[in-house]
């Protein structure tokens, strides 16, 4: 008895260490990232006004502005968006619901894992030689989009794979003993219930696209641009106007980057509000998934 009671105090104090030592680890990061922020906001929060989300680019610094930007930025990830996530969800679907267990599903398996910790830069570099001068897609919207697509698809089919791995097997069996077919239990039963976890893994994944700066500046992607896009509309039918897929880009971190470089302070301080409105912006993205899993889950449980 005595030595049970010695292995569960040991155990505890195990335990207490353990969770000193994770709340000191968060708390590092918290300050870390508490103190770069008040950094950052420092020297740019006096520079955000209208102006400067309304302007473009310009050699005087008081004049300069992010409108090209943040317009690429947002065009770049509609194109990611519609690309990555009806392909990733429909490979997630595939390999989860209908492929068979073996040795070619295994390597599969393995492949997409590894690749979504593969450089960024090396997905920049396949883009480069199979869209720019493979397909002739030139520095375009559509290549950029492109490649943080294939940038983001691996998290998207993990994602997805893992929210439908969650939903029980007594969803599933009932649906077939119902006289469901496979794609009907998919379709009604299985995609409805992991919504909220491919939602989450979706715009967990377009938040780390829209921070993406190496891929994008192997593509050709512009660190100087004075003109938007051709607009998605036009009044003539067919109303809807492509011409802004093939239209130079240039996006939040390039322009970031390119301030960044330049020797005059003023420039630093476009940068650090570059950051801030690029920050505002992921937080927002995983603040709408964190929104849309629980409305999800509330209309679930109801």
């Amino acid at each position: 008895m005595d030595d049970v009671a010695a292995l569960i105090s040991y155990r505890k104090r195990q335990d207490r260490w353990f969770q000193i030592a994770g709340l000191l680890c968060t708390l590092v990061g918290i300050v870390t990232l508490t103190v770069l922020l008040i950094d950052l906001a420092r020297d740019g929060l006096t520079r955000i006004d209208w102006q400067f989300l309304t302007s473009f680019p310009s050699r005087r610094a008081e004049r300069a502005g992010i409108l090209s930007a943040w317009v690429g930025s947002l065009l770049v990830l509609l194109v990611t968006l519609v690309t990555a996530v009806p392909l990733g969800v429909a490979a997630a679907v595939y390999l989860e619901e209908y492929g068979r267990k073996s040795r070619m599903a295994s390597l599969i398996e393995i492949n997409i894992a590894n690749l979504a910790g593969v450089p960024s830069i090396i997905y920049g570099l396949m883009a480069l030689g199979v869209l720019v001068y493979g397909l002739g897609l030139a520095r375009s919207v559509l290549a950029g989009g492109l490649t943080l697509a294939a940038l983001v698809l691996p998290i998207v089919i993990v994602t997805t794979r893992e929210a439908l791995r969650s939903i029980p097997t007594a969803i599933r069996e009932a649906a077939f003993a119902a006289g469901a077919t496979r794609w009907q239990v998919v379709r009604y039963h299985l995609l409805p219930y992991s919504m909220g976890g491919i939602a989450t893994g979706t715009i967990i994944a377009l938040s780390r696209a829209v921070g993406e700066t190496a891929p994008l500046i192997t593509i050709g992607a512009l660190t100087y641009i004075g003109f938007l896009p051709p607009p998605p509309w036009q009044s003539t039918p067919p109303y809807v106007n492509f011409r802004w897929l093939h239209s130079p880009f240039t996006v939040l971190p390039i322009q970031m980057f390119n301030w960044m470089s330049r020797p005059t302070e003023d420039f630093h301080r476009n940068a650090a509000a570059t950051g801030l409105v690029l920050m505002a912006l992921t937080l927002s993205l995983n603040a709408l998934a964190i929104a849309i899993r629980y409305r999800v889950r509330r209309r679930i449980q109801w």
